[in-house]
């Protein structure tokens, strides 16, 4: 480990999978889930689709004989053909997420990231010290409209 660069698959794997065992992602995902239906923009975007499927319902006649599982997949359908979905789902995104990354995700993961580096290279500390882990930053990143991800791994 202490002969890996930083950016290295191999350390980034390492890095990742400790993160994932120390249920980071999870806590992240639930932390974005629980904001989400508060937001405008999910309020925006499940009347967009409920209208949607309310207006393409109305041109159906209930009959017990409809296919219900057909009509289900073809509404499916039509609403990922839409765009909808994709264009709300990143203004959820803007809204949910990016507001946290910097004041939530990162200092995290940061604080694991060098726990971790730590502890792998306790004897020889000052090989992975905190030079080397700023220059992981490269690897670690968050844009606007994005989650935070580990670059060439994710």
């Amino acid at each position: 480990m202490a002969g890996l660069p930083p950016g290295d698959p191999k350390l980034v794997s390492m890095i990742v999978n400790h993160l994932k065992s120390q249920g980071l992602f999870d806590q992240f995902r639930r932390d974005c889930l629980a904001d989400v239906d508060t937001k405008p923009a999910y309020l925006n975007l499940r009347q967009r689709v409920d209208n949607f499927v309310s207006n393409h319902l109305s041109n159906h006649t209930w009959s017990p004989h409809l296919n219900k599982n057909q009509l289900r997949n073809n509404i499916r359908q039509l609403v990922l053909q839409s765009g909808m979905l994709e264009a709300g789902v990143d203004r959820i995104i803007t809204q949910v997420v990016d507001p946290k990354i910097h004041r939530i995700f990162r200092p995290q993961v940061e604080r694991v990231v060098h726990e971790y580096l730590a502890s792998v290279n306790q004897k020889d500390e000052s090989h992975f010290g905190s030079e080397q882990c700023e220059d992981l930053q490269p690897y670690i990143t968050a844009t606007p409209g994005t989650v935070l991800s580990v670059k060439k791994l994710l």
